[in-house]
């Protein structure tokens, strides 16, 4: 990627539990292990479960004397002012100095972000060039792209976070033109076929038509996934016993076919090394894009618009700052 930008990919999901940073450290490994120099952003400073994840991984290869690609980990730290410009703008520099420093050495750079809704992570989703939304199985978890109608088949109203989603998406092509590639995975699967799970796939493609994402099949649930972490292992690494504390078995085995899956689904600009196939994002068909011209009237319009102005402002001045 020598010449070119990091390309950015971001997690987000605004619901805990979803499995943002398993999938997260997956996908930092894989492209570890193809070559790619990565580098890794924790915007989630009360938890740092990415970092986390890396710090284990690391004390780890240490301990164990395994060889283990570890990526630059870039904890953001949230800032403690009272008011709320300030603490925006002390927290935007935090992630600007970040991102500055993880695009200056890596070919890509990996965003986690928190499960709720906060200004640095509207930031980090209008700098995606690919958006990963890991979605439990589950209509409970459904909610959080928005609701569709069974009889008709069509979506009924987009949640707060599709909403927040498509408004990033906008300032990403206000800014730049560019557009973001949207994956949601289908994760935690059950690994029995269900009604229940053929419902849920079937509304996730009525959502992804009228939001503008994909759907892939991520992580099924397994014991194994949340063994890895205290190690800060992932199931692409070596399946050897040195390197797991355990002998490897056919669960280990499953985890890696289905990441390898994963991987694939994403369509990331990489080269894949077991056929030195050069793989580059399919062009994104982005209606945001075409909605410009209409739309920049409408935010200006916005009942919030001193908010919107000052996030595009931020979005700008980090777009400049990668320039």
């Amino acid at each position: 990627m020598d010449g070119r930008l990091a390309h950015v990919i971001v997690f987000g999901n605004e619901k805990g539990g979803c499995g943002k940073s398993t999938a997260a450290m997956h996908v930092i490994v894989a492209l570890a292990r193809a070559g790619y120099r990565v580098a890794a952003i924790d915007l989630d400073s009360r938890q740092l479960t990415l970092h986390n994840y890396i710090e284990n991984r690391r004390r780890w290869a240490e301990a164990s004397g395994a060889d283990l690609p570890m990526p630059t980990s870039y904890p953001v730290p949230r800032a403690t002012e009272l008011d709320v410009r300030s603490a925006e703008n002390k927290e935007f520099n935090f992630f600007a100095d970040a991102l500055a420093q993880a695009e200056a050495g890596a070919d890509f750079v990996v965003i986690d972000t928190p499960g709720h809704d906060t200004y640095l992570n509207r930031l980090a989703h209008s700098l995606a060039d690919t958006l990963v939304s890991p979605i439990n199985d589950s209509y409970v978890d459904f909610d959080v792209l928005g609701r569709v109608d069974f009889d008709t088949g069509t979506m009924i109203k987009e949640s707060c976070y599709a909403e927040m989603v498509r408004e990033a998406r906008r300032q990403r092509a206000l800014v730049d033109g560019g557009g973001t590639n949207w994956i949601v995975l289908r994760n935690r699967l059950s690994r029995l076929v269900s009604r229940n799970n053929r419902n849920v796939g079937q509304s996730m493609e009525i959502l992804g038509r009228s939001l503008n994402f994909r759907v892939a099949e991520g992580m099924t649930e397994r014991v194994v996934y949340r063994e890895f972490f205290p190690l800060g292992l992932t199931a692409l690494d070596p399946l050897e016993e040195v390197t797991l504390a355990t002998r490897p078995n056919l669960s280990h085995v499953a985890a890696r076919e289905e990441v390898r899956s994963l991987i694939s689904a994403l369509q990331l600009p990489i080269i894949l090394p077991q056929t030195s196939e050069f793989r580059m994002v399919p062009p994104i068909v982005d209606p945001i894009l075409e909605e410009i011209g209409t739309e920049l009237d409408l935010i200006m319009q916005s009942t919030h618009p001193e908010a919107v102005i000052h996030d595009d402002r931020m979005v700008e001045a980090v777009a400049l700052q990668r320039q």
